[in-house]
Order: structure tokens, then sequence, then C-alpha cells
């Protein structure tokens, strides 16, 4: 299908922008790039800042779908399931999926940094150290304060994607000139922290690459998470206020006995923990949903910008690259009618971005709370074993959000939340513990399944 040039502006250099980029540029759109930070590639990337990305289905398929999912490929390290490293000292695998299946660790900065020069080779103009002040929809004019020193003339564009991330300057434009914008963002209570577990004096990694490491504690949890270089990065989610908070481990004796009380095993593999508790920021963690996204065939946000999420489904970068893949799908059926084309985009998109949002958050507690409980861990097996039988009628939440990319996130909340009520009941049955891998047991869910 040939398809009208367009003068197209993103704001925001980060992994969506990035990519749309790619997907604009790739349907011979002409497209720049505006972005508040330095170029990354230029610097050395600050640590403690990020969350390592875990890279599933619906970001592979999205970069598929232009030609790049071999190649990001290079920068992963799969993980195959849960290490889960219990507060006794014992270890258990929780595998993800079924076999074979598996999501990949991947390097926020290194990834983004390869999507830009990807993005430049397509020929895209990227534009650094440029904050947008002022979108101006009648002229169609943009106006950026360039935090350099240096001077550039307002820019005009035929259409502007606000992909500037959960504190969206785009986002916040939009919203200060539309009379009936709904806005709202909610904090967990845990903050995080990141820190370090470094290669062995060998040079190898401290602990099983290829797995997501969790110390679940209840009220907080450690993550650790494999990188190339044989280091893993941990992320350490934690109350900000409380008895024991970043608010009350502020000493370096506190913080010793906190995690030697808690992460035993992983103390030794951390030379420089307490340092590092000290030094690296302590972040916040956002749940951000508005609405509209758009605004006539002028202006659409996309990624964090429209629905910023936590990190505890791994889906906050996979979404956004779906909402690429999902627009361009769009763009394939409408042709140049942009105002078709947004519209459809939004009605597709903003119900799953709810959606994936809600989840993360209950993700988060079945990560902290959940993962080293017996029956947790029974009811687990239980929906493993009957997905395996029956893969037609039972497919685990996780599965249906992280390797089912053909099931909309809204969906896989609906039958999520059919799923659970469904196990809420079995697990209340006498002596589940016992005859939880019988016929009858599985005649039971089955009937259940086919009433609702």
């Amino acid at each position: 299908m040939w398809f009208m040039k367009k003068n197209i502006t993103i704001i925001g250099a980060g992994l969506v922008g990035s990519l749309l980029s790619i997907y604009l540029a790739k349907r011979g759109h002409k497209v720049s790039i505006y972005e508040r930070r330095s170029d990354m590639r230029s610097e050395d990337l600050s640590a403690g800042r990020s969350i390592n990305l875990a890279l599933s289905d619906r970001g592979l398929m999205a970069l598929e779908k232009v030609g790049l999912a071999s190649d990001i490929k290079n920068i992963c390290i799969p993980m195959h399931g849960r290490q889960i490293h219990n507060i006794d000292g014992s270890i258990n695998f929780q595998r993800y999926g079924k076999e074979g299946q598996f999501i990949n660790s991947v390097s926020r900065g290194e990834l983004n940094k390869r999507l830009m020069t990807i993005a430049e080779e397509h020929g895209v103009n990227i534009h650094f150290n440029e904050k947008c002040k002022t979108l101006d929809w009648k002229n169609d004019k943009l106006e950026f304060e360039n935090t350099a020193g240096k001077q550039l003339p307002s820019s005009k564009a035929d259409l502007v994607f606000g992909a500037d991330g959960a504190f969206s300057a785009a986002r916040l434009q939009h919203q200060l000139q539309h009379d009936k914008f709904d806005y709202h963002q909610y904090y967990i209570d845990c903050g995080y922290k990141e820190l370090t577990i470094p290669p062995t004096v060998e040079g190898e990694f401290a602990m099983e690459p290829n797995a997501l490491h969790i110390w679940p504690r209840k009220d907080y949890m450690l993550i650790a998470l494999p990188n190339l270089d044989k280091t893993f990065t941990c992320t350490l989610f934690f109350p900000f206020e409380g008895e024991l908070s970043f608010d009350k481990i502020n000493t370096a004796e506190k913080v010793k006995k906190f995690f030697a009380d808690n992460f035993a095993d992983a103390v030794p593999l951390m030379p420089d923990y307490v340092n590092e508790f000290f030094t690296n920021p302590t972040s916040s963690l956002v749940t951000v949903k508005c609405f509209p996204w758009i605004r006539d065939d002028k202006f659409a946000l996309i990624g964090d910008a429209a629905h910023a999420m936590v990190p505890f489904f791994g889906q906050g970068m996979n979404c956004g690259f779906e909402d690429c893949r999902v627009l361009d799908d769009i763009i394939e059926k409408h042709g140049d009618d942009w105002s078709a084309i947004l519209k459809e985009y939004q009605t597709l998109r903003k119900p799953d971005g709810d959606a994936i949002s809600d989840l993360a958050v209950s993700n988060f507690i079945e990560m902290r709370d959940k993962t080293a409980d017996p029956k947790f861990l029974l009811q687990k097996k239980i929906e493993a074993r009957l997905h395996e039988k029956y893969p037609d009628k039972w497919i685990p939440a996780y599965s249906q959000v992280t390797f089912s990319p053909h099931i909309r996130y809204s969906e896989a909340l609906k039958q999520g939340n059919k799923q659970e009520k469904i196990m809420h009941e079995v697990m209340q049955l006498p002596d589940i513990e016992i005859i939880w891998g019988t016929e009858e047991i599985e005649k039971i869910i089955i009937e259940k399944i086919e009433k609702r």
C-alpha cells in the first residue's frame, strides 16, 4: 500500500519512541525525535537508575515485524524460570510456562542505544538535550528548550507522538489544553534501589544465569537479573516507611543486620552492597492511567506516556512495543486516514493498557508474598498440569500475558480473574494437598470452566 509521506515528530528517544520511529520511517515518513537527555551512546550509563528489563514474546513479536528480533536477541540472556531463595537458605526453581518457554534479561541502556542507532540508519533525525516546552495545536508547531544552550527554531509537524515516559511533558501539554482529560496516578508503598552481584574471581556468573532470582520476604523482596558481563543487577523493593523501611534502615550497621537476617545467601556475593545502598538512588514506582490519548489526527500518546505501570509483570516495555506493532497494523488497514488510525489505536489499546497495569500490581503481591507459600506453589502445580493436559481450556494468567501475544491483555485479565475464582474454590477442598493430582479434581475444574 502506498502512503502519503508525513512530517512526524516523536517526543522521547526511549525504547518505545525509538522503535516507533523505525516503524514510521520504514513506511516512508520523515521522522524526527526530540529527546530531553543527552545521547547515552556517548557517555557512561550511571548505575542504580534503571531496572533490568524482561523482553518476552509480545516485545519480540513487535521487533520481529521490523526485522529486529534476531539482532536484539544477541544482547539478551534467556531466563527459563524463577529461582526462589527461601529465608532458610534453600532454593527452588519455578519454571515459566511450558518446557522451552522463557523470558529474556536485557539491559535497558544497551537496548535503547541499539534502537537509536538502528533508527538513525533508517533516516530518523534524533535531537538531544531538547526539552518539550510548548505544543501549538492550531499552528502545528512545537517549541523545545535546549538544555545544552543551543538555540533551535520552533519546528512544524503534521503529526506528533508523545513517547516521553511516565512523567511525560507531551502528555502535560495535551492535558492542559483539553477540557475533559482524565488523569490518575498512584504510587505503591514500596520504592526500589539497585545493587550489584559481580562475577566470581574466575570471571563467571555467581549464580545460575538462566533464571530470574527472587528472595520473597512478604513485605519486601530482592530480585536479580543476569547481564552479559557476568554480573547480576539486583533490585531491592522495600517500603519507604515503617519499622523495616528505607526510612529506618539508615546506618551501615542496620543495613548489614537487615541483609544478614533476610538475604544471608546473597551477602557473600555482593561485596559493595553497603556502599551501594547509600550511594544508589531510591526511586518510586507509579501507575498512570489517562484518557484521551489522542487529539484529532494530530497527536497520540504511546508507551509509558499513555500507560505507565509498575515493573512486576515485566510488561512495561513489551506493552509499549506492542503499541507500536498494533498501530502499524492499523496504519496498514486505514492508509492515510490518520483520524481513523488514531481513533482505532486508542479504542484497542486503552483497555489493554489499563488491564496490564492492574495485572502488574497484582503480580507484585504474588512475587513478594506468595512465591514461597506452599499452598500457592501447589495451586501453580495444579494449573500447570491442567495447561499441559487441556491447553485449549486452561492457560495460566502468566502464560496468557507472557507467552500468548495473540491474547489481548484485557482478555488475559478477564480470563485470569475467572480462573483465579475457580482455583480459590478448588484450594478449599478437603485434603487438596493429597488429592490434587487425581482425575476427580480435573473433572471438578473442567466442569467449573464450562459452566462459566
